[in-house]
């Protein structure tokens, strides 16, 4: 509630939560005739959309083709190397990706230009490659985690099921449309909902750590504003404000896709 009750006031230290003056909207106000805002906000949804269009299903494929692997040391082999980028942190993830795509030294560009004859190419800060490097980090990163949740997903499905299929003359393609998907469909539909109430949150650590002044135009998301100007610019009440913004929209994505998956006929969070 502290929380709340920030946004609302003209927050100080030194008179503490409840000795600082009630200001009403006025920070809300603020933000949204703030230049800064819009900019904030198209970023945060932009990469979220590209997360949820590009990201999401490839966890989904990695997880069929793993049930399809026979060969059980090189199926463990294959989780191992899915899983493991999930495991290492964003601060050596990130000094990882800045290397390998250093115009200078780093082994893309390198490939680039020697095998392509592409001149070398700045990509962290180009406002068009940077949101790409951002997508495929966040999935080197994250694809292993989620193959492990619909993995567990496909494992659950009955057997018979497949069969039947074969003997009805089903090849791999058709048994995967209409067995596998069907069947950890549910799970697909919670893990969605969940994403979509995280649309106005960018992973911070991710960002931080691959942004620079070169490509604050695409790179800086309502998290990242929230630290330059609530951490180090100490403008508590306007960044709980924001944030108190953030979570009610938040909030609304959640309770509207739940709705609308339950319309479709599928499980909700409730």
């Amino acid at each position: 509630m502290y929380g709340v009750i920030i946004a609302f006031k003209d927050f100080r230290f030194a008179d503490g939560i409840l000795g600082s003056k009630w200001v009403g909207f006025k920070h809300f106000q603020r933000l949204f005739t703030s230049r800064d805002f819009l900019m904030i906000l198209r970023n945060t949804l932009l990469l979220n959309i590209y997360s949820v269009v590009f990201a999401f299903p490839i966890p989904i494929i990695l997880a069929i083709l793993l049930n399809e692997i026979r060969c059980i040391f090189f199926k463990k082999v294959s989780q191992s190397l899915f899983y493991l980028p999930h495991f290492i942190s964003w601060v050596v993830l990130g000094g990882i990706v800045v290397a390998l795509l250093s115009p200078s030294t780093g082994v893309i560009n390198i490939i680039l230009s020697r095998v392509f004859g592409i001149k070398p190419i700045y990509f962290m800060a180009s406002t068009k490659w940077w949101p790409v490097v951002f997508i495929l980090s966040g999935i080197w990163h994250d694809a292993g985690w989620g193959t492990i949740i619909f993995l567990a997903a496909i494992t659950g499905i009955n057997t018979e099921l497949y069969e039947a299929a074969v003997l009805d003359g089903a090849n791999k393609f058709q048994q995967i449309w209409h067995v596998t998907l069907p069947g950890i469909r549910s799970t697909i539909a919670i893990l969605l909902i969940l994403r979509m109430g995280s649309m106005m949150d960018v992973g911070f650590e991710q960002i931080f750590i691959l942004q620079n002044g070169a490509v604050t135009n695409v790179a800086e998301v309502i998290s990242t504003y929230v630290y330059r100007l609530g951490i180090q610019g100490m403008q508590y009440s306007y960044t709980t404000a924001l944030g108190l913004f953030q979570s009610v929209i938040s909030m609304i994505l959640v309770l509207g896709s739940n709705k609308i998956i339950k319309a479709m006929g599928e499980t909700g969070l409730w």
